[in-house]
């Protein structure tokens, strides 16, 4: 195997042992508890093993009205709620599970238009977002639809012969889009902020395409599902998804303060962060605020940690051994980049800086890869419904981003692509400090292909990578 194809190859196995399933041992080797014999020709015993395990893992991981498992969250506490979008009647046949499941039925806001214009009250309690068909969800803590890992799941629906239940979570995005302002990161009420990379293109076109094998293409669905994508789309094309002036989008979180569904108590994981800070880089961090020092601190959005200065070592006294230093808290520009690393699905990570704080800051190769290939599928989507204006309207637009992302994102020294920190008031460019792979390269010049191939394969032979 090539090194690139054992770098995408480790990084898929990761995600892919990340995703907790629970599965009888029994229905895994058979009956017999014994390893069944392969009926794949061409395949290994092993593999047929995993085949099985897949196919019966997504019963499991299926989650409808009809089940109490699907308003489970053990990322909050509380009694479960299912909120309805403003003005939707609540139809009938799910009153019972106001009874069977303990769960309370609650309506939105009025209308939600676009993403994050509507927030629930602070005193209202968390809870599910509505969705009209059955979806499959990532596992342990994840029991609700996400954005993009919806889109490999939907792949794999697919490969397994499950077109409905891949359709209908394509519905169910488009329901979102109608109701909750967009895509959201999944249907959860503390998740109506942000989003998350953008798939819904690569969605529609694989559950197209599977129709169309199956010798049954519905046009009139195709056509449905382009103006959602186009409304989709859009959102990452007006501000605060601009990045700047450069033409480039950003990941942009439109929540203030801590998010909520951290496991446990949020303001501990929030602790280390600040301890983080405060060891790298001291009381004048730029993502700390000082309350007793001799600055006026700006609005606090979020939890205060005390400060203590001991003779010893802090790990063999008490606290009250200690003198009360200082006061700290993160600031709220910290927890806007915090939220826009969860939109951006690298989290948690220091891929747009400590702890993604630094995120809203960034021109990301990979969301502009991904607007780029939307982009592209826009233009397939408009030619096969014969709008051939709107095709080259949609063609121009993936040159000029084309253009951009090469303009801005790539790094000719070093043959690799970057993702692009800007300073927002004026746009401009400041650094290109990180190396950063696109999802796709069939866009990409060949003699700029090689290059990063080349770099690609440099590096990795430098990390050891296996």
């Amino acid at each position: 195997m090539p090194r690139l194809g054992k770098i995408l190859f480790t990084t898929c196995l990761t995600l892919a042992m990340e995703t907790i399933m629970t599965i009888p041992l029994s229905k895994v080797l058979g009956a017999g508890g014994q390893i069944q014999e392969s009926s794949v020709e061409g395949h290994s015993v092993p593999f047929d093993d995993v085949l099985v395990y897949i196919a019966s893992g997504w019963e499991s991981l299926t989650r409808s009205l009809n089940s109490c498992k699907t308003f489970e969250d053990i990322k909050t506490d509380g009694e479960p709620v299912l909120y309805f979008p403003a003005g939707l009647p609540i139809p009938p046949e799910l009153r019972e599970l106001q009874n069977r499941c303990g769960v309370r039925f609650e309506h939105l806001p009025p209308q939600i238009a676009k993403i994050g214009s509507q927030n629930l009250n602070p005193s209202q309690p968390q809870g599910l977002l509505y969705l009209e068909h059955p979806y499959v969800v990532p596992g342990g803590q994840f029991n609700e639809m996400y954005g993009w890992d919806s889109y490999f799941i939907i792949l794999g629906l697919l490969r397994g012969n499950h077109l409905d239940l891949a359709k209908g979570m394509v519905e169910n995005f488009f329901f979102e889009i109608e109701n909750y302002g967009g895509v959201l990161n999944a249907n959860r009420t503390y998740y109506l902020t942000r989003s998350q990379p953008p798939f819904l293109s690569s969605m529609v076109l694989a559950v197209y395409e599977a129709q169309a094998k199956q010798g049954r293409p519905d046009r009139r669905w195709l056509e449905r599902a382009y103006g959602f994508v186009v409304r989709d789309y859009e959102q990452w094309n007006q501000p605060p998804h601009l990045a700047g002036e450069t033409g480039l989008s950003r990941y942009f979180d439109q929540g203030d303060g801590p998010v909520p569904e951290i496991m446990g108590d949020p303001s501990h994981y929030y602790r280390g962060v600040a301890h983080f800070f405060l060891i790298h880089e001291g009381v004048d961090s730029p993502h700390l605020i000082r309350l007793d020092g001799p600055k006026a601190p700006p609005n606090i959005v979020g939890p205060i940690f005390p400060i203590y200065v001991c003779d010893s070592d802090p790990l063999e006294i008490e606290v009250q051994q200690c003198d009360h230093a200082d006061r700290i808290a993160l600031t709220p520009e910290f927890y806007e980049g915090d939220r826009s690393m969860r939109e951006s699905g690298f989290d948690v990570s220091f891929r747009f800086g400590p702890f993604g704080a630094e995120t809203h800051h960034y021109a990301a190769v990979c969301l502009n890869s991904l607007l780029y290939k939307t982009e592209k599928d826009l233009q397939d989507i408009a030619s096969a419904l014969g709008k051939k204006d709107e095709a080259q309207r949609w063609k121009e637009k993936a040159l000029e981003r084309r253009r951009l992302i090469l303009k801005y994102l790539w790094d000719a020294d070093r043959g690799l692509f970057s993702i692009m920190t800007l300073q927002l008031a004026s746009g401009l460019l400041t650094n290109m400090p990180r190396r950063s792979i696109p999802f796709g390269l069939d866009w990409l010049p060949r003699n700029k292909r090689a290059r990063w191939r080349r770099t690609s394969n440099r590096l990795s032979s430098r990390a050891a990578l296996p």
